[in-house]
């Protein structure tokens, strides 16, 4: 297997440490540990955990309080991985065989495109519109897909975009995967972290073949705890299990029982919260900054997640500012090449309000050095 650099994330990993503004990131400020366990027997249980291997596929406790937020899920529905990236890389990894195709939103977090095309898949683009609000051209679906095609990706809320698909357009993608027997993998991970605090609907009995995958990383802020999952039918999670032996076999037995508090209704329903305000009271902060620019940058606002995905008015490629961003002003950002499209930038909003303005005020300062 010839596998392809993952850009976004080879760069991502080695500078965000080293910059002294990483807006990289998608998601929200992480919560501190202590506002997670903050009852006294959740820290007592937290410290007298036994650092051994925990279940593999993610304790009974841990994929019940998974299953529970898919109406009729058990949790033979369910299997716990290391993020969402491992429950993509998995759910790919069973599916792709070479000679496949595989339809692939784009833009779109890259990892599921880099993958298929290092298993020797065809990798197709399902193009987003930005003169349609980020929607789905649905009939550019329909004339692509075909008897070879495998898996149909789709990212809803939608990263780098923030655009959330209609329940129209989700019945028609899986009535399209449905008219030629392809599966289909909803990431979801951006949901419940929705500006208007209106819940996305899942794609979850919409369809047969089908596999959602989910995490804590961004709608929760705990993305350090690296638990994901997928749900999907117990035949496909059974074999996907086999796989997920040959990976990281298991999540940590602390990450499993963090994910377990942080699951329990009354704290996912704080968490959330939490996110949510952190969205409504920094996109001003980043409307404004661009307003300041004049014609210089242009959005169609996100519904849902930390980025703002933006198109710029200037002459220089994506890659080259994001760099010369990165090396003069310590400023992280990513840009639109890691989307397969030119032209635009991805900028997180998720930090703290002083932290995000620190960082735009350098944007701006190395923008007046480019004019």
């Amino acid at each position: 297997m010839n596998l392809e650099q993952f850009e976004m994330e080879r760069f991502q990993s080695t500078w965000e440490n080293l910059v002294r503004f990483n807006l990289a990131e998608s998601g929200v400020h992480p919560v501190p540990l202590a506002e997670l366990i903050s009852d006294s027997k959740d820290r007592d249980d937290f410290m007298a955990l036994k650092l051994g291997y925990s279940q593999a596929n993610g304790t009974p406790e841990l994929r019940q309080a998974i299953a529970s937020l898919y109406p009729g899920a058990t949790e033979q529905n369910v299997l716990a991985a290391t993020g969402t990236a491992e429950a993509n890389f998995l759910a790919s990894w069973v599916l792709t065989e070479p000679g496949d195709e595989v339809i692939v939103m784009v833009p779109n977090y890259q990892q599921i495109w880099g993958l298929v095309r290092s298993f020797g898949a065809e990798a197709k683009r399902l193009n987003l519109v930005e003169e349609l609000n980020w929607a789905p051209d649905l009939d550019e679906l329909d004339h692509i897909v075909s008897t070879r095609t495998r898996l149909i990706c789709v990212c809803n809320p939608n990263n780098p975009t923030g655009a959330v698909l209609t329940e129209e357009e989700m019945n028609r993608i899986v009535a399209t995967a449905g008219r030629v027997g392809a599966w289909v993998l909803a990431d979801e991970v951006y949901r419940g972290a929705e500006l208007d605090r209106q819940m996305t609907p899942s794609f979850w009995g919409k369809y047969e073949k089908l596999i959602v995958t989910c995490g804590l990383s961004k709608a929760y802020g705990l993305p350090g705890l690296r638990i994901g999952w997928m749900v999907s039918s117990p035949e496909f999670v059974s074999r996907a299990w086999a796989y997920h032996d040959y990976t990281t076999i298991g999540p940590t037995p602390m990450s499993d029982l963090l994910a377990r508090v942080a699951l329990r209704p009354q704290k996912r329903e704080w968490l959330l919260e939490r996110t949510r305000s952190i969205l409504n009271a920094n996109f001003p902060i980043i409307r404004e900054w661009i307003d300041s620019h004049g014609g210089t940058f242009s959005l169609i606002e996100p519904r849902a997640g930390a980025i703002a995905y933006l198109r710029y008015n200037l002459d220089i490629e994506s890659g080259e500012l994001v760099e010369r961003l990165r090396r003069d002003k310590s400023v992280l950002i990513c840009s639109g090449e890691h989307f397969l499209m030119e032209n635009y930038l991805r900028i997180g909003f998720g930090e703290q309000p002083g932290y995000l303005r620190s960082g735009l005020d350098l944007i701006s300062s190395f923008i007046s050095e480019l004019e």
